[in-house]
C-alpha cells in the first residue's frame, strides 16, 4: 500500500511507457506540461491539425499553437457534450483536413476530453488510411482511462463507440493544472474510473483511495498526482498486454455495458460516462455477489467510496430492466449473442463470464430498476 511519504513531487513530471513494441509510446504525467513539453518532438512534417472544443478552446489552444511555430497549424473546435460524439460531427474534422491541404505527414493534436480524443484519434485513423496523433487530456476521464490505449470512435443513436477503430496515439501528455478549471461534476466523474483500476486489478490501491478519498475530494495536488499515476499504470500494463482486446483487457470494461446501457437509453444526454460507469459498477457488483464471488461488506464498502465522490450507485429511476437488456445485448462485447461482463473474484480481481445465469441477472436488475 502506498503511503503519503512515496507520494510524487506535484511539481515533478512522471514517465509510463505504454509498451507495444515499435508502437511504444510515452504518458507524460505533471503540472504545466502544455508549455513544458516540446511538440515539435511528435510532429513528422510541417502541419498540424488541432481538434478541441468550444469550452477548452479559450483556455489551452493559445499555449498550444505557440508551441507550434514555423508549422501549418488548423483548429477545428467542436461543441462540448457527448451528445456531440457523432459521424457527422467527425466528419468537420475530415472537412478542415481536405480543405487545408494536410497530407499523410500530418499529425492530429486531440486538446480536450474523452469526445475530443475519441473522435481525433478515430480521424486520425481514417485520414489517409491513419496519421500519427498526440493526446492533450484535459480531464480527469480521459487522463486516467480514455487517452490511454488507443481506442477510438463515435457513437450511434442505437450503441455507444459502435463504429471505431484501434489507433495508438504517439504520446499522451497530462498537465494536471488542466484539472483547476474542471467544474465537480466532472472532476468526480472521472473518479469513477480511478476506484474501477483498484476494484479490477490493484487492490493496494483501493486502499489508498479509501484512506486518501477526502485529500482527492480537496483535489489536493500530490494525492491527485498519485490517482492519476497508478491509474495510468495500471491502464499501460493491460493495453501492453493485450492491446486489442483479445484476453485481460476487457476487465477494463467493469460496469461499462450497464453504464453504456444507460448512456444510449437517455440518447447521451443525460448522465455523464463516469457517473453512468458508477452505477454499472455497483450493478456488476451485486451481480458479482449474485454468483457467489463477493461478499455483502465488499459491495458495501465499494459503493461507500463510489458514493464518497457524489457519484450514483443505481441507475435512472426512469430506466425499466427490459431497457437494460435490450441494450447491452446490442453492446460491441457481445459475442455469438452471449452477453459478456466483467465481474469480480474478489476486490482487486476482475474476470470476464459470458455463462452465468440469466437468474443472476434477474435478481440484480430487479433489485436496481423500478419497472
Amino acid at each position: 500500500m502506498m503511503t503519503n511519504s512515496e507520494s510524487p513531487d506535484p511539481k515533478a513530471s512522471k514517465h509510463i511507457a505504454v509498451d507495444l513494441g515499435d508502437r511504444s509510446y510515452p504518458i507524460i504525467i505533471g503540472p504545466k506540461q502544455i508549455s513544458l513539453v516540446d511538440l515539435n518532438q511528435y510532429v513528422q512534417g510541417g502541419k498540424v491539425l488541432i481538434v478541441t472544443n468550444e469550452t477548452i478552446a479559450p483556455l489551452y489552444l493559445e499555449s498550444i499553437t505557440a508551441g507550434l511555430e514555423g508549422k501549418q497549424v488548423d483548429v477545428v473546435a467542436l461543441p462540448d457534450g457527448e451528445r456531440f460524439k457523432t459521424l457527422e460531427h467527425l466528419n468537420s474534422i475530415f472537412t478542415k483536413l481536405l480543405e487545408q491541404n494536410h497530407d499523410r505527414k500530418t499529425t492530429l493534436i486531440a486538446l480536450g476530453g474523452g469526445v475530443v480524443g475519441d473522435m481525433t484519434g478515430f480521424a486520425a485513423a481514417s485520414y489517409q488510411r491513419g496519421v500519427p496523433f498526440v493526446q492533450i487530456p484535459t480531464t480527469l476521464l480521459a487522463q486516467v482511462d480514455s487517452s490511454v490505449g488507443g481506442k477510438t470512435g463515435v457513437n450511434h443513436p442505437l450503441g455507444k463507440n459502435m463504429v471505431g477503430a484501434f489507433h495508438q496515439p504517439i504520446a499522451v501528455i497530462i498537465d494536471t493544472d488542466t484539472l483547476d478549471t474542471l467544474p465537480d461534476r466532472q472532476f468526480f466523474a472521472g473518479m469513477a474510473e480511478v476506484i474501477k483500476y483498484g476494484l479490477i486489478a490493484d487492490y493496494p490501491f483501493f486502499e489508498w483511495l479509501e484512506a486518501n478519498a477526502g485529500a482527492l475530494i480537496r483535489r489536493d495536488k500530490t494525492a491527485l498526482n498519485v490517482a492519476i499515476e497508478k491509474s495510468c499504470i495500471n491502464k499501460a500494463k493491460i493495453v501492453s498486454a493485450d492491446e486489442t482486446e483479445h484476453g485481460i483487457r476487457a476487465i477494463l470494461n467493469l460496469g461499462h455495458t450497464f453504464g453504456h446501457a444507460i448512456e444510449t437509453f437517455q440518447a447521451y444526454q443525460g448522465w455523464l460516462h463516469g457517473e453512468a460507469v458508477a452505477a454499472g459498477m455497483a450493478m456488476a457488483l451485486d451481480l458479482s455477489m449474485n454468483a457467489g464471488d463477493l461478499a455483502q461488506i465488499d459491495v458495501d464498502r465499494s459503493k461507500k467510496l463510489i458514493s464518497l465522490f457524489s457519484l450514483p450507485v443505481a441507475p435512472p429511476e426512469d430506466m425499466p430492466a427490459d431497457a437494460f437488456m435490450t441494450l447491452m445485448h446490442r453492446d460491441k462485447k457481445v459475442l455469438d449473442g452471449q452477453l459478456r461482463l466483467v465481474l469480480l473474484r474478489r476486490l482487486g480481481a476482475a474476470y470476464v463470464s459470458q455463462d452465468f445465469p440469466q437468474e443472476w441477472m434477474d435478481i440484480t436488475l430487479a433489485k436496481f430498476c423500478h419497472s
